[in-house]
């Protein structure tokens, strides 16, 4: 067998360079918005000064921050184990990552929305498991408004 030219060799080890650099970039974005995400929730949570569902309404954002930043660490894993180092023992420890941040996702879904993600369809949420109402706080006033339309 031949070895590959010296122009493939340095093809190559570009192009993994490159992979690396970008995959450690979409790792520091993932970090980034989950800091972002926390700090911005903060900031309006201290901004306002009434409302009851105030502290339900911190939960939910930084949970959002939390989702969106595993979503964009998962990426990140993806292209560095799949485009770096492609081999069993690195494809086993991505599906752990995989499988500890989609277990993480999955609850963080269930608490912001009171139901799993494959029960977004249902009519009930879980109780006791999240907002029964929506963050713009519209739902309650309208069961209000028919409630009263009832009674008059």
């Amino acid at each position: 067998m031949h070895d590959a030219p010296p122009i493939l060799i340095a093809l190559e080890k570009l192009v993994s360079h490159w992979l690396h650099v970008v995959g450690n970039g979409i790792e520091v974005f993932g970090v980034l918005v989950i800091v972002a995400g926390i700090g911005w929730s903060t900031y309006v949570y201290l901004r306002r000064r009434t409302g009851e569902q105030r502290y339900d309404d911190y939960k939910i954002r930084i949970g959002r921050s939390l989702l969106l930043g595993l979503e964009v660490l998962v990426a990140a894993d993806i292209v560095k184990t799949i485009a770096l180092e492609l081999t069993f023992m690195s494809l086993g420890v991505l599906a752990g990552l995989v499988l500890v941040r989609t277990f993480l996702s999955w609850t963080l879904v269930l608490e912001i929305e009171g139901c799993w993600p494959w029960q977004r369809g249902a009519s009930r949420p879980i109780a006791g498991a999240g907002p029964e109402r929506p963050l713009d706080g519209r739902l309650p006033q309208l069961e209000a408004a028919h409630r009263t339309a009832k009674s008059a």
